[in-house]
């Protein structure tokens, strides 16, 4: 499959995620949802790794060998997981100032990750990756699912595709527009609702780029447990993707 070379990246999502690219590491500061998220998000994407290739759950390096895309990736809040588990990373952001921040944090680390900055197809283009990570972008791209067409043409054959985004319901609404950036607890302007995707249009759109579903999850939220798993998809949800065999 060709590399798609419309661009995706809107102009106004970048600059507003670069203005949080100094703080972004801060687990307090205006990313700290995302700090919040996280550890759900690698639970899962561990499950699916070991699932996909069929791997040791004990192990401490199942990427081990494998090369990995994170599209958004941010200041590397999910590269560097990534890293520790063994994949050789790239990383790739609209915003300049995210990927500073993120290689400055893997220098301090002690982690080689491949950062890089702009459209995602023009920087990645002729290469193809065994797992392909996008977590919370989707729902902020001008073309949907052109973006998606560009994720599934980095995927090598036999790659593994993992996604998150809201869905988008009267919860999603309340819960990450009206209390989170309401309050404070998410930067304000962050979310547009009507750009949100559900599990079935996400669905269309990875069958249209010759993808199909392999599993969907739901990210919940409670005041006990936090953020975590579940069968609950009305706020937010993964999924793994593969080429049909």
């Amino acid at each position: 499959m060709a590399m798609t070379s419309k661009a995706t990246i809107d102009p106004r999502e970048a600059e507003h995620f670069g203005r949080l690219a100094a703080d972004w590491w801060n687990p307090k500061g205006s990313s700290a949802m995302l700090h919040r998220l996280n550890p759900p998000r690698l639970r899962y994407i561990r499950e699916a790794v070991d699932a996909h290739w069929d791997g040791d759950p004990h192990s401490f390096a199942p990427l081990g060998g494998k090369t990995a895309l994170d599209v958004g990736c941010g200041a590397g809040l999910l590269c560097e997981p990534l890293a520790r588990l063994g994949a050789e990373v790239t990383g790739v952001d609209a915003a300049p100032e995210n990927i500073g921040a993120a290689r400055a944090h893997a220098q301090a680390s002690g982690l080689t990750i491949d950062y890089r900055a702009g459209e995602f197809e023009t920087q990645v283009k002729g290469r193809t990756f065994d797992l392909v990570t996008s977590m919370e972008v989707i729902e902020h791209v001008t073309d949907p699912a052109a973006f998606v067409a560009g994720l599934a043409a980095a995927l090598a054959p036999g790659g593994l595709m993992i996604l998150s985004t809201p869905n988008r319901t009267p919860l999603s609404r309340l819960a990450m527009i009206t209390v989170g950036e309401g309050l404070g607890m998410i930067p304000r302007g962050t979310h547009d609702h009507d750009k949100f995707i559900t599990p079935d249009e996400l669905t269309g759109l990875l069958a249209d780029a010759g993808m199909e579903v392999a599993d969907l999850r739901g990210l919940s939220f409670s005041p006990v447990a936090g953020f975590h798993l579940s069968d609950d998809t009305s706020l937010n949800y993964l999924l793994t993707a593969r080429c049909p065999a």
